[in-house]
């Protein structure tokens, strides 16, 4: 059973981003990304792998999170990949000093509602000093309640939805994982809304 911490587990939503990530491959060297949450940072180490600038974030508060993303980094062979603590709605030194970025990465960060508006608070952040970038997220359905639509609205944000068949994530087993198995995930690209609201 999942103790407090995540951030120590691979969860099924990075499975599919993982999945998403190879299959967007040959747009990735060269693109600056930062995850978000990353926990063990199977999307983030992908995306390293594939030849991104990658920076890995999980919350300051959060050491053990912090630690498990820099002992991924080093299992993979990626010791340079920079690793810093972020807090969700938090606006601290850590985020003013983000290089630019291209790709904002969140696996199952929209996990627990009290936290939904926190990240959505951070990503339009990011969006605003970065109008080009995109934030790819995954995340699995757990209720029919939980929905982000209206803080899409609030901040100014657009959703596009990515069908799991169009990057062949639709799989049970997907690269020889049990992972993500039968739980409903979608993933989908948030960017800034256009001036006309699209």
């Amino acid at each position: 059973v999942p103790d407090s911490q995540y951030g120590t587990y691979v969860w099924p939503c990075a499975v599919v981003l993982a999945q998403y990530l190879w299959a967007q491959r040959g747009s990735l060297p060269g693109k600056r990304v930062l995850e978000v949450g990353a926990g063990v940072s199977l999307p983030g180490l992908v995306a390293a792998k594939c030849g991104a600038d990658v920076v890995l974030s999980d919350g300051e508060e959060l050491p053990r999170c912090l630690q498990s993303c820099r002992r991924s980094c080093l299992a993979n062979r990626l010791p340079h990949v920079p690793v810093i603590g972020l807090t969700w709605g938090r606006v601290s030194p850590e985020l003013l000093a983000l290089a630019p970025i291209d790709v904002i990465l969140g696996s199952d960060v929209f996990f627990d509602p009290k936290d939904f508006e926190d990240i959505l608070t951070t990503v339009y952040f990011l969006l605003e000093k970065n109008p080009h970038a995109q934030f790819w997220t995954t995340y699995q359905v757990r209720s029919a309640d939980w929905s982000i639509e209206a803080l899409l609205c609030k901040w100014k944000l657009r959703s596009i939805l990515v069908p799991l068949h169009s990057f062949s994530a639709d799989k049970e087993h997907l690269a020889s994982s049990s992972l993500p198995g039968r739980h409903t995930i979608e993933m989908m690209i948030i960017s800034l809304a256009q001036s006309d609201g699209t």
